[in-house]
């Protein structure tokens, strides 16, 4: 039976085709191009029919792994640190090509294949909120970069704006960075223009227009001036770009919304308490395909870094965080479970036993996450909607809340 080891690139992918014995049948390199690619196709399906040539790849998604799963390829995912901690097999001169990982590769595939889980092509409608989420988490990100470079020029050249407002991306502080982009422009704005301008922008924070006026008249003076026309360019420069930023994210959350609704498998995890739009669709997208593709709650526990690692030698043992595990997946639920708390008795007697145990807020975090994903687990494969009134720890815990005794603990 051969075996193929893929070692891809952005620009280029390396291929080599070994038998079952480690005796090379193939090897080539190719760009990443259209009429490569065919060239390829045609190329492996000499070896045989795709599905008896299984590929292994340090990758579980992108166009690669997609165009090779649609082939019908059996697509075998390895994680990078995993595929480093065996390189020692093939030598300790830790000498690295890609042709020669692409044989590793291929080898690792041949005598641990039975260990290493094949993929299964991904749910089309979570992928495409999967790639809706993550466009989200970026645009989010820019946010914050964008926020924290308004506020450094603010900093250096206009102090008075930056604490009027709650937030310098909220609607009111851009509109008045627009209206009054520098000190000059703020100048002869008064007590009158001031409880104007909080009117027409519908102000809600309660401080009245005098405090307001006294907050940006005692910020400090910067020394340095830029010319007025300069500074109101890059002041609008700014508010313009966050406006932008704040339209896509606003954007993005309705069409992942509407997306959520139409999904099938939605109403499984609608329930859930404490979920929103955005949580709902993270744990659709991020924590979805692990579901699907694992045997075990376990197993994705590991993946989704909330199982912790144990380590055992001799007389000293030990229990680690995950660091190898899909941190898009964590956040996912670890967010969730942060919420959940907040709202279920079930979740907040968890973290709370796991706080008097001595844990520290990411790790009691993971535990009520954990113990979720076992929740969801159940939903997801038995196909029955979460229903509080049927979860049977939460029930428990609903008798004897207040009394001496509740079963969170033994439920994790």
């Amino acid at each position: 039976m051969p075996f193929v080891g893929w070692d891809w690139a952005s620009k280029t992918h390396d291929v080599t085709v070994i038998d079952d014995r480690g005796c090379v049948l193939d090897r080539w390199a190719f760009s990443h191009t259209e009429q490569a690619w065919t060239t390829t196709s045609a190329r492996l399906t000499r070896h045989g029919d795709p599905a008896d040539l299984p590929v292994i790849i340090e990758r579980t998604s992108g166009l690669i792994v997609d165009r090779l799963l649609a082939a019908g390829y059996p697509v075998v995912p390895v994680h990078p640190t995993a595929f480093h901690a065996a390189r020692p097999r093939w030598g300790a001169s830790g000498a690295k090509s890609d042709p020669g990982d692409s044989y590793k590769l291929a080898d690792y595939l041949r005598t641990d294949g039975h260990r290493l889980r094949r993929l299964d092509p991904v749910d089309v409608g979570l992928r495409e909120l999967q790639a809706l989420i993550r466009l989200r988490d970026d645009r989010v990100q820019a946010r914050t970069a964008a926020i924290n470079q308004l506020a450094s020029l603010l900093d250096n050249y206009w102090p008075g704006p930056k604490n009027l407002f709650c937030s310098l991306a909220s609607p009111i502080a851009l509109a008045f960075l627009t209206a009054y982009p520098t000190p000059q422009s703020a100048a002869r704005l008064g007590e009158v223009r001031m409880a104007a301008f909080l009117r027409r922008n519908s102000y809600r924070g309660g401080k009245p227009a005098a405090l307001l006026l006294a907050r940006l008249h005692a910020a400090a003076v910067p020394a340095a001036q830029l010319p007025t026309d300069t500074l109101a360019l890059m002041i609008g420069t700014q508010v313009q770009l966050l406006r932008g930023i704040q339209t896509a994210i606003a954007d993005l959350k309705n069409l992942i919304r509407q997306r959520v609704d139409e999904h099938p498998r939605a109403q499984l995890l609608a329930a859930l308490p404490g979920v929103g739009t955005i949580d709902l669709a993270q744990l659709l997208a991020e924590i979805g395909p692990i579901l699907d593709r694992v045997d075990t709650v376990d197993q994705a526990g590991a993946e989704c870094g909330v199982t912790p690692v144990t380590k055992a030698s001799g007389k000293t043992s030990g229990v680690y965080f995950r660091w190898a595990a899909n941190t898009r997946a964590r956040k996912a639920i670890t967010a969730f479970a942060h919420n959940a708390r907040m709202q279920s008795p079930w979740a907040a007697e968890l973290y709370s036993n796991a706080r008097a145990r001595g844990k520290r807020n990411p790790h009691a975090t993971r535990i009520v996450a954990r113990a979720w994903l076992r929740v969801i687990w159940a939903c997801w494969h038995h196909g029955t909607p979460y229903d509080p009134a049927i979860h049977h720890a939460a029930q428990r815990l609903t008798l004897t809340f207040g009394g001496q005794e509740t079963c969170a603990d033994r439920s994790a």
